[in-house]
């Protein structure tokens, strides 16, 4: 092993580092390239918060770096509710993304309120809900109230699909 690599040995915190720094970069250059006029911007401008942010995402990444390469490290996972021994419940994170994919499949053709209802259905089916009545009612009136919210109340538009004229 050379060196360096045992110099980075047990110090997976850099990773985080370099992504924060490559996020701040993206951010800035895209900063950069946000027109403005000043006429129209007033003396801020619509580049103020973003370059704000990708200034603070590199000196977050160069501090995080200096504290790893000065021996610092994060704390291990110690929570009560994780329990290491157990492998990973596969099935359930597959079934949620097939809740998820099929949301995304279904969502221009039958609208968001049958999509999402799918989604939170299959959600709580893949979380262990075995209720046939409850799941799928508590589902339809969250995606009813989700797409009435969004929708009606915040102005975003979702597709009401089928139900188009309806809701």
């Amino acid at each position: 092993m050379s060196a360096v690599a045992q110099r980075l040995q047990g110090r997976s915190e850099l990773g985080v580092s370099a992504l924060l720094l490559v996020l701040g970069v993206v951010v800035l250059v895209d900063a950069a390239r946000i027109p403005t006029d000043f006429t129209q911007r007033g003396p801020v401008g619509p580049a103020a918060v973003p370059v704000v942010v990708g200034v603070a995402l590199l000196v977050l990444a160069v501090l995080l770096a200096l504290d790893v390469l000065r021996g610092g490290h994060g704390e291990s996972e110690t929570g009560e509710d994780v329990d290491l021994s157990h492998r990973s419940d596969w099935r359930t994170v597959l079934l949620l993304l097939g809740a998820f994919l099929a949301n995304a499949v279904q969502i221009e053709r039958v609208g968001w309120p049958i999509s999402g209802a799918v989604l939170f259905w299959g959600a709580a089916y893949a979380l262990g809900s075995r209720h046939l009545l409850r799941d799928p009612l508590i589902a339809v009136v969250l995606s009813v109230v989700t797409y009435l919210v969004f929708a009606r109340g915040l102005g975003i538009g979702l597709p009401a699909g089928v139900l188009e004229g309806i809701l």
